[in-house]
């Protein structure tokens, strides 16, 4: 048995695995998507028509679902949709474009609308017409053939019944019939008649009541060929019926003989039990190009206060000086994204949370903490937000002085509660990360001493505690940074200006991993910090 044949068609997706362990255990449902295809237009344009839809799933109200989401961009690959069904079903899907990608396309309906649909299976039986039980489709058949039995054997059992007491019968009208004129003169002179007959042609009450109960005008059919000819072929008949009943073979002979003639009538050359549901693997698709295919691409900028209030400016919107915030409050940081962007958070308890800027608030009001989004503890904060481009590598450090390359790709959780990367333990807290650009760390403490030493001292891990970057006495770490040797250093200060210092200028800070350093070129922020970041 392949699986479910419904009403209106449409495919079913789930794996045969899954198909298999619902008719096993008697409960699951089956995963069925509408059928479509693509119908080529003029100078390379395109639509999409949808030819069959999952059962149970109303039309009119797919194609209501359908316009409320173009309405509210929630289908921005999707441009219009329209319903030219006649007698067969036919729903038209326009792409926003013809550069759409058809299957991802139809991947976001699926997602969105009832296009796709779980049908469930809940074999709930009455075993042997008592007791409610859930059991496989193996059983449930079983029980089936043991019901179309048991039907078989009460019929024929009530048939009997009827023979027997048809034979009765018969045999009272064949006495009546050879005395006719004497069982008319009882009835004529006996106040009771029902006792002398009974006693004078020693017949059964059975037979008194149908001769009693006969009309006159039936007289005339009382003859004796009929009689004898339906007494033969009704004791013909019981004899047959005796033998079924004391033969459990022939009697799944005649359940197979029913079951053959179902087989017949739906079997899948009819018209009737032609399959309408086919079977298919659901496409693989990039899930974060699905995810990306519902929201429509725009620029935006992402605000986040010192307290960590989110939201996003539509734009990338550079002056910011008009922006308001809460009591106390005022701009941490912000960078340019798009509303199909994945964000990296590192926070100070050496996790990495993964936000979706679609799913942030926009920049009307001070936004929503950005708590709201993921779980992060009460006692941790932000050390750096910014867009997930994959493929990078990172220097995190914690407030001690270790840390570790990770790549970018490791830090992504799937989860609110993050991915711990940098194993800190309070009072001790991730303080920086770096973009690795180049073949040269440095490294500053909150002793306003500063370091240079080649990156390839320290190692890249997915997850841990780290080595020692940089020693102190008192105090700890400050900010990382890595820079081209060939290139040089530059920082900015304070005031947003940069300086830059060659490696021949910056010899007596270079040194190994670990080492104290010595304190900063002139003109160096007080803040400590190199003023880079993620780049």
């Amino acid at each position: 048995m392949k699986g479910p044949d419904f009403p209106t068609g449409g495919i079913v997706v789930d794996s045969k695995e899954s198909i298999a362990e619902a008719y096993a255990t008697g409960r699951g449902s089956f995963r069925t998507r509408a059928k479509w295809h693509q119908e080529e237009g003029a100078r390379g344009t395109w639509i999409v028509v949808i030819t069959e839809i999952p059962w149970l799933v109303q039309k009119s109200r797919l194609v209501e679902k359908i316009a409320e989401l173009l309405i509210e961009k929630k289908l921005p690959l999707a441009d219009d949709v329209r319903d030219e069904s006649a007698e067969d079903i036919r729903l038209v899907i326009e792409p926003k474009s013809r550069t759409v990608d058809p299957e991802l396309l139809m991947e976001s309906l699926f997602r969105l609308t009832e296009l796709e649909s779980r049908i469930s299976l809940n074999l709930n039986v009455l075993v042997k017409g008592r007791i409610p039980r859930v059991i496989g489709l193996a059983e449930c058949l079983r029980d089936w053939l043991d019901h179309l039995r048991d039907v078989l054997v009460r019929r024929t059992n009530y048939r009997k019944q009827q023979i027997e007491h048809r034979l009765e019968v018969l045999g009272g009208y064949l006495i009546a019939h050879l005395n006719i004129d004497r069982v008319i003169k009882i009835i004529r002179s006996e106040d009771e008649p029902k006792p002398a007959l009974i006693k004078a042609f020693k017949l059964t009450e059975v037979q008194v009541d149908a001769i009693l109960n006969m009309r006159l005008r039936n007289l005339r059919r009382l003859e004796e060929m009929e009689i004898r000819t339906e007494e033969k072929n009704l004791r013909s008949e019981l004899k047959d019926i005796k033998t079924l009943l004391g033969s459990e073979e022939q009697q799944w002979s005649k359940v197979g003989e029913q079951v053959r003639k179902v087989r017949d009538m739906f079997g899948p050359k009819t018209l009737l039990g032609k399959r309408r549901t086919h079977f298919a693997d659901a496409p693989e698709h990039d899930l974060a190009a699905i995810e990306e295919a519902f929201v429509e691409r725009e620029p935006v900028t992402v605000v986040v206060s010192d307290k960590g209030w989110v939201r996003t400016l539509k734009g990338q919107v550079s002056d910011l000086s008009g922006l308001t915030f809460k009591t106390d409050d005022q701009l941490g940081f912000a960078f340019f994204a798009e509303t199909t962007s994945k964000l990296l958070l590192f926070a100070t308890n050496g996790k990495f949370y993964s936000l979706d800027v679609a799913k942030l608030p926009g920049g009307r009001g001070h936004g929503e903490p950005i708590r709201m989004f993921i779980d992060m503890e009460q006692d941790a904060a932000i050390v750096s937000l910014f867009v997930n481009k994959g493929g990078r590598k990172f220097l995190i450090a914690s407030h001690e002085g270790q840390g570790f390359v990770v790549n970018e790709d490791d830090c992504v959780g799937n989860t609110r509660k993050g991915k711990q990367v940098l194993n800190v333990e309070m009072p001790n807290e991730a303080r920086a990360i770096a973009t690795v650009a180049g073949d040269t760390v440095a490294v500053i403490g909150e002793n306003r001493k500063m370091l240079l030493f080649p990156i390839d001292q320290v190692p890249e891990m997915t997850r841990g505690r780290g080595v020692r970057l940089q020693k102190y006495r008192d105090g700890g770490l400050s900010d990382v940074a890595t820079f081209d040797s060939s290139e040089g250093f530059t920082w900015k200060d304070s005031a947003g200006r940069e300086f830059a210092a060659t490696m021949k200028e910056l010899a007596e800070w270079r040194g190994t991993r670990a080492d104290a350093g010595r304190l900063p070129p002139k003109g160096f922020p007080k803040s400590n910090k190199f003023g880079r970041g993620v780049e």
